[in-house]
């Protein structure tokens, strides 16, 4: 008997006899011929002084060991022997070998299959032809997956199977059902007189609600370059048919993350009021937006061995009169900006607000008149320094914002679309084109054309161009003045201020209406949950975040100040953002 079948006590102590007698053989001694027992369980001192046993020992010793007795093995339980425990795990055992819960990939479980089936093979001694699995092996491990998907979803494969008829109230009846030479249930069909491939005229029958039937759906979806459901669906019909395939399709489309991503609408909130600047009568260019368009190639000089460079438009545009003006500027430098500034004022006058985007030559520009007005502001008078330009950046992420200097930017390209076409001209050549685009832009008309010959002409941004320096004083109302009692430079000022008048009853109309972003959304609130999009990022790229901060806009729509990603990154957005569905914030 082994030591460690005995009781801790007991086995403690034969483990270190059989370590100390070493490769002794050890025989069993019976009871009654046992001297260890007289102690063990008791004797008197009487019998002990008579005993032959205890001072002689067994009488079978003196015999030769063939005479010894032999070693009788007990049936009963021994006290010392430790109770044995034993196990028993009752586990259902899966008509199926292959567990289709255990796999998330359509790819992976039928190649795992067919390394399955190469196994199976490899142990009937059968010859492998390739290292790698081949197409028959892709075949049968996919028929396989076929069949017992069928034996799983439909009851009727063994009414097949045995030769028999399918119940007249059977689903299948309509299907026309049959198997083909691989044990295959087919669809019968009406197109067997077709030209169509034998997998088309009888498709594969599949259940829709099985853990393959949703793999192939998931996989052909991605094959398919994230098809539609029906395109999804014919394109599984070609080969199988789906019993529900139509909203199977639909499912699949729904579930795909990707999907949902590019499906989902950026937030946009209902299209704000227009600013102060933009309603109040003012000189031209008093309040401006400014912006940079391009690059554009344009050579060096003229004649071979030219040299291509890249030039960039500077816009400036009048929020009163939406008037343009253009400068052609070399690179996009702080320092040039400044040198396209100076010039801009010299020719239009200096303005007061200067609104533009958080593009580093606008930023550098405004540190640099910020440093020159600090450092120089003893020097010149007050009133001098108190006329120093203020430019406002809208927020980053916001390019709606800027829409009065983005579609500046529109109408120019388009006009030097059309004009240069694949020319490429010198820098004076394309700055005279560019200046002729100003003047093309500045005579467009500000409110609709009417067809009255007897109407006046429209307005145009050049009207408000016309008969003002860059130094013209404040001057008294004219308009409810005579004709014929005011002097030249008063006329003149009548008819800007007639300008004035026409812009206030017919320009102004025209921006009472919202041209977009009628809808009013919910608004934005803390501890929203949305997707950061990322146009340069692909859309499994894009963060998830929560809205940690909200400000009210002047025109009173909450905007977003502060989005927290999950990485823990603090970015501003304002534009791109789209919020989650329901479901997915309660997660």
């Amino acid at each position: 008997m082994l030591p460690s079948k005995l009781q801790p006590f007991v086995r403690n102590r034969v483990a270190d006899i059989l370590e100390r007698t070493g490769s002794c053989t050890w025989n069993h001694v019976p009871t009654d011929e046992n001297p260890a027992d007289l102690i063990s369980r008791g004797v008197e001192p009487k019998v002990i002084l008579t005993s032959q046993l205890w001072w002689s020992g067994p009488d079978f010793l003196r015999y030769s060991s063939s005479e010894w007795p032999q070693t009788s093995e007990s049936v009963e339980k021994l006290p010392e022997i430790k109770p044995e425990v034993s196990l028993h795990v009752a586990a259902e055992v899966p008509n199926n070998f292959i567990d289709f819960s255990r796999f998330s990939n359509f790819l992976r479980l039928k190649r795992s299959v067919a390394y399955v089936l190469r196994f199976i093979a490899a142990c009937k001694k059968q010859p492998i032809k390739t290292n790698h699995l081949n197409n028959d092996e892709l075949k049968n491990a996919s028929n396989l997956l076929v069949k017992l998907c069928q034996i799983d979803s439909f009851p009727e494969y063994k009414l097949l199977l045995d030769g028999k008829s399918i119940p007249k109230k059977s689903p299948l009846l309509k299907f026309n059902v049959f198997l083909d030479d691989n044990q295959l249930m087919r669809v019968g069909g009406r197109l067997e007189n077709s030209h169509f491939p034998y997998e088309k005229k009888h498709p594969l029958l599949l259940q829709s609600t099985h853990i393959f039937t949703k793999l192939l759906f998931a996989f052909e979806h991605k094959k398919l370059m994230h098809a539609a459901p029906q395109l999804l669906l014919a394109t599984v019909r070609e080969t199988f048919w789906p019993i529900g395939g139509r909203n199977l399709a639909k499912l699949c489309y729904r579930q795909c993350v990707l999907c949902n991503l590019l499906k989902g609408k950026n937030f946009k909130p209902i299209m704000g009021n227009l600013p102060k600047q933009r309603l109040t009568p003012s000189y031209p260019f008093e309040t401006v937006g400014v912006d940079y368009a391009g690059p554009i190639s344009a050579v060096n000089r003229l004649g071979r061995g030219c040299r291509m460079t890249k030039v960039y438009i500077a816009i400036f545009i009048c929020f009163t009169t939406k008037a343009i003006h253009v400068e052609l500027v070399g690179d996009l430098t702080s320092k040039n900006f400044l040198s396209a500034l100076r010039r801009f004022i010299s020719r239009r006058g200096k303005p007061k607000i200067i609104y533009s985007d958080n593009g580093t030559s606008f930023v550098g520009a405004y540190n640099e008149i910020g440093k020159f007005l600090k450092g120089n502001c003893s020097l010149l008078p007050k009133d001098a320094a108190n006329e120093g330009i203020t430019f406002n950046f809208t927020p980053p992420y916001t390019p709606h914002f800027g829409g009065l200097w983005e579609a500046g930017v529109k109408s120019i390209k388009y006009h030097l679309v059309r004009v240069l076409g694949n020319c490429n001209l010198t820098y004076e050549e394309l700055n005279t084109v560019l200046v002729q685009i100003e003047a093309l832009l500045n005579s467009r008309p500000l409110t609709p054309l009417s067809s009255d010959p007897n109407d006046l002409l429209p307005l145009t941004p050049g009207h408000f161009l016309i008969g003002r320096s860059l130094t013209t004083l404040p001057t008294e109302n004219y308009e409810d003045c005579s004709t014929s009692h005011l002097t030249r430079y008063q006329r003149i000022e009548q008819l800007r201020q007639h300008y004035w008048t026409r812009w206030s009853k017919e320009f102004i109309a025209e921006l009472q209406q919202r041209v977009k972003w009628r809808t009013k959304d919910s608004d934005l609130k803390i501890d929203s949950l949305v997707v950061l999009k990322d146009d340069n990022l692909p859309p499994m790229k894009w963060k998830l975040g929560r809205i940690v901060e909200v400000y009210p806009g002047p025109d009173g729509v909450n905007r977003v100040a502060d989005i927290k990603t999950a990485n823990g990154i603090v970015r501003r957005a304002f534009s791109k953002i789209c919020p989650l569905l329901e479901e997915e914030s309660s997660r």
